[in-house]
């Protein structure tokens, strides 16, 4: 009796070291930084090797639940699949479901929680309780739980530091994204007694699908645009820098904003293919002719300040990128006599929304410009600016925005 005893004494003697090893191991394998699949390695070893766990699968949460682990399987479980049965059990349990195949060959099943929260389950059959010397193999279940739970938590940090360091390679990139395209726009605008420029740009996110331009062509003539591509981030903006590369293509060869507008329409339909559409305003100002030209492309309308009127914009044709072939485009010229500001603008501004949902509205807009005539267009820029950002409070700005004033004398 007393040799009989002892060997139990030695032999749950035994088990005790065999577990604390194995905790051991674990911990040193994730101070060590080995990878996942490694992970599992050293992990099926002692469930299996050890524990002698005859069949075991894993299952993990990652976007959806995945099976992470498996052996002493059939091939009939090549595709194994998560059964939404097992999400409403929280303690170790024989299983007791019976639909699916799961059920049908394996015994018992393991929830890992963490603050309430599933992360993965194990699901265990063929215990051999005789090679492992112990009456009851359902003494080591909470050990395995334990041992699982810092495996998957391990998994899961790595996962987590991977996304950190995605995000930081992300975060990098958008930030020389946002330089080239800060590159994009004109470096220097005319500030002469005849002509004064001034632009504002606000991207929504670091990059943006909004766009202005000012091209002088000779000492008399300067083309301008601003554009609005649909949508917002990274692929608008590429978009956007190509209608860029393309425009000032376009004006070393011609300066007919018509041809120039259906150019633009070709490029945008051939590389959205119908995904993505551009609103733009173009204009050309002679100083000598005291004529400003545009086409209006389903832009918001700029809004002209001459002789004491306001004049909205809107001459032109539909938006660039609906249809291959614009079916037509007006071109309007305008005989400017006097002196005139002209203010465009991206529906960013517009869009601009306050803690009672009420829009900025263009008569707001005007009223401010009608105030400040006699300033420079940096200056209407700043305090549009100004105001909206008094107007929305504590919301955000929901979109790009982009502003462009000039000022002929």
């Amino acid at each position: 009796m007393a040799q009989k005893k002892i060997h139990i004494s030695s032999t749950v003697k035994t088990i005790k070291d065999l577990k604390l090893n194995a905790l051991l191991e674990i911990t040193k394998a994730i101070n060590n930084n080995l990878s996942t699949a490694q992970l599992l390695d050293l992990y099926q070893d002692i469930l299996e090797n050890r524990l002698k766990i005859g069949k075991l699968v894993l299952f993990s949460f990652d976007k959806e639940w995945t099976c992470i682990l498996k052996y002493g399987i059939s091939s009939d479980f090549n595709h194994i699949k998560f059964e939404n049965e097992l999400l409403g059990i929280k303690e170790i349990e024989t299983i007791s479901f019976s639909n699916g195949s799961l059920s049908k060959s394996f015994e018992i099943v393991i929830p890992v929680y963490h603050k309430q929260i599933p992360l993965a389950y194990v699901l265990l059959g063929d215990v051999n309780e005789k090679k492992i010397e112990m009456s009851a193999a359902i003494k080591h279940l909470p050990y395995i739980q334990t041992l699982t739970n810092i495996i998957v938590v391990s998994i899961e940090n790595k996962k987590l530091y991977r996304q950190t360091i995605q995000k930081a390679q992300i975060q990098k990139e958008l930030e020389l994204a946002q330089t080239m395209q800060q590159m994009l726009f004109p470096e220097k605008l005319p500030n002469t007694e005849m002509i004064k420029v001034a632009a504002k740009y606000i991207p929504h996110q670091q990059v943006s699908g909004d766009y202005y331009d000012f091209l002088p062509l000779n000492i008399h003539e300067f083309m301008f645009c601003v554009a609005d591509v649909s949508g917002k981030g990274i692929a608008a903006a590429l978009l956007m820098s190509n209608i860029q590369a393309t425009f000032h293509s376009l004006v070393n060869y011609t300066h007919n904003l018509k041809d120039i507008i259906i150019e633009l329409n070709k490029r945008v339909w051939h590389n959205a293919k119908g995904e993505k559409f551009v609103s733009l305003f173009l204009g050309k100002i002679n100083t000598k002719s005291k004529q400003l030209t545009y086409i209006n492309a389903g832009h918001n309308p700029p809004m002209l300040f001459n002789g004491g009127k306001v004049v909205n914009l809107a001459k032109g044709c539909t938006l660039l990128g609906i249809s291959e072939i614009i079916p037509a485009i007006e071109v309007e010229i305008m005989d400017m006599q006097q002196g005139y500001t002209l203010f465009c603008y991206t529906d960013g501004l517009t869009d601009t929304v306050n803690s009672t949902d009420e829009y900025l509205t263009e008569e707001s807009v005007i009223s401010l410009i009608s105030k400040n005539m006699n300033t420079d267009p940096s200056f209407i820029n700043d305090a549009i600016m100004y105001y909206a950002e008094e107007f929305k409070g504590e919301n955000q700005f929901v979109d790009d925005i982009a502003l462009l004033t000039i000022k002929c004398n």
